[in-house]
């Protein structure tokens, strides 16, 4: 993980407690980021280092059964696709029961 633990945790707790776990905060963030890339804001380095964090919020959050060492790599691949938009990202459920993304 790229960021310390505690510091984690305690972002995920603000977030929480502020509500921005929607999908609908995600949506916007990941066209925020497709505009500003195309506005030439933000570089393909700011891009990865936005998906890290995401990825390290969501593994940092993770059953203990799932924090297993790939689980976060899983996460980071489906981030990729996410924010590539050409490729669908397949079910989180998937994720969760280890499978491999179609």
């Amino acid at each position: 993980m790229t960021t310390p633990y505690d510091k984690q945790k305690k972002l995920h707790f603000d977030l929480t407690n502020v509500g921005l776990r929607a999908q609908a905060t995600a949506v916007g963030l990941v066209q925020l980021c497709h505009e500003l890339k195309r506005a030439n804001v933000l570089d393909d380095s700011a891009i990865d280092r936005i998906k890290d964090a995401i990825a390290d919020e969501v593994s940092v959050t993770a059953p203990r059964a799932l924090a297993a060492k790939g689980y976060r790599g899983e996460i980071r691949a489906r981030l990729d696709r996410l924010f590539d938009g050409e490729t669908q990202v397949g079910s989180a459920d998937a994720l969760a029961l280890g499978e491999q993304p179609e």
